[in-house]
C-alpha cells in the first residue's frame, strides 16, 4: 500500500510491528512477522534510510510517528511527481514546436544526420571555418582531452582574427583541470569568452544562429549528432543558450556562493537528488567523480545535522534551499 513512498510490503509489515510493539528486537520482530532475521535488519537499513524508523539508548527501535513520517514522505513523492509533470509539459512544448517547424520547412533539407562520430568532427571543422558571426557551444563534462584541445585551438584562432565571436559555456568541473583551464584562458587571449555553470543539459554547437549540432544520444556521444537548420528550433536552443548564459560566471571569477553559503554545484546537487536521482547519475550531470559528490553531501549534511540523505533532502525544503 505504500511502496508509492518507496515501502515494499515487508517494510510496511516491520515498520507497524515496529509502531505496535517497540520493546521487540531483530529477534522478536522476525518471529513475530515469520521473517528471518537478515529480511528484518535490510527492511530496518530502508526505514531507518527512510527516516521512518531511529535507534535510541542502548540500540532500541523507535518509529516517527506516521503523522510526521509519512507525511514528510508523501511530500516528496509529490514533489517528484509535479517535477514529472512540469517535464512532460515541458516536453510536450518542445514537440509541438517541433511539429510546427516541420509543416512550415522540409525536413529531410533543414535536419541532417551524422551516424558516424569522424564525420561529426569533419563537418565541425567545416563549420568553423565557414563561420561568420558566432559559435557558441555547451561543452558538458570536466577536462578536456589533449588531442581536442589541440584540434580546436588553431580553428578558433583562425576564426577570431576574421571578427567571429566565439563563446563556450563549461561546467564548474571544468575548473579543476589546469591544462583545459589554461585552454579557456589562452583562447580568452585571442577574445574567446568562456564561462562555467554547475551542469549543462547536453553537448550542442550553434554556428551564426542558423546551424546547431546536438548529439543523437546525449548519453552516447560517440552515436552521432544531428546538423539542425530549422529556424524555430534553431531559435530554440539559441534562447536556450542565452538563458544559461547569463546565468553562468565568468572563468576569470569563481562560482558565487549564495546568501545560504550554498555553492552552484552544491545547490544543483541539492536539486538533482531531491528528485530520486542517484550519486553516481548527479555525478554525471556535475562532470565530477562519485567520491566528490560524496564528500559534498557529508558538508551539506553536517551544515544540516542530518544523518541520511532523506533527512538531508527534507532539512533542505525547510529551509527554502531547493
Amino acid at each position: 500500500m505504500l511502496d508509492a513512498l518507496g515501502l515494499s510490503a515487508q517494510d510496511e509489515a516491520v515498520y507497524t510491528a515496529v509502531l505496535r510493539l517497540p520493546h521487540l528486537g531483530v529477534a522478536g520482530l522476525a518471529e513475530h512477522l515469520s521473517l528471518t532475521e537478515a529480511d528484518v535488519r535490510a527492511a530496518l537499513e530502508n526505514l531507518i534510510d527512510l527516516a521512518l524508523i531511529r535507534t535510541g539508548p542502548a540500540g532500541a527501535l523507535q518509529a516517527v510517528r506516521p503523522q510526521a513520517g509519512l507525511t514528510a514522505l508523501l511530500l516528496k513523492a509529490e514533489a517528484e511527481i509535479a517535477t514529472r509533470q512540469h517535464q512532460i509539459e515541458a516536453t510536450r512544448a518542445a514537440v509541438a514546436a517541433i511539429a510546427t517547424a516541420y509543416h512550415a520547412h522540409d525536413t529531410r533539407e533543414s535536419v541532417t544526420r551524422l551516424d558516424d562520430i569522424d564525420v561529426v568532427r569533419e563537418r565541425l571543422v567545416e563549420l568553423a571555418a565557414g563561420a561568420q558571426v558566432e559559435c557558441a557551444s555547451f561543452t558538458p563534462g570536466g577536462a578536456q582531452s589533449a588531442a581536442t584541445i589541440a584540434a580546436e585551438a588553431p580553428l578558433n584562432r583562425q576564426a577570431l582574427q576574421r571578427g567571429v565571436r566565439i563563446r563556450n559555456l563549461y561546467q564548474d568541473s571544468f575548473r579543476n583541470d589546469p591544462v583545459t583551464l589554461a585552454h579557456a584562458r589562452e583562447m580568452a587571449g585571442h577574445g574567446s569568452q568562456s564561462r562555467t555553470v554547475a551542469s549543462l543539459p547536453l553537448r550542442m554547437v550553434i554556428v551564426d544562429r542558423r546551424t546547431v549540432l546536438i548529439p543523437i544520444d546525449p548519453d552516447n556521444p560517440g552515436a552521432g549528432a544531428v546538423e539542425i537548420e530549422t529556424p524555430g528550433i534553431v531559435r530554440a536552443m539559441c534562447a536556450l543558450f542565452e538563458h544559461v548564459w547569463s546565468t553562468a560566471t565568468p572563468i576569470g571569477d569563481d562560482p558565487p556562493r549564495d546568501d545560504r553559503g550554498l555553492s552552484p554545484q552544491e545547490r544543483e546537487l541539492l536539486r538533482l537528488l531531491s528528485i530520486g536521482h542517484t550519486d553516481e547519475y548527479a555525478a554525471r550531470q556535475l562532470g565530477v567523480s562519485l567520491r566528490s559528490v560524496q564528500r559534498m553531501m557529508a558538508l551539506v549534511s553536517e551544515r544540516v545535522g542530518a544523518s541520511s540523505r532523506f533527512q538531508v533532502g527534507v532539512e533542505a525544503c525547510r529551509r527554502g534551499w531547493i
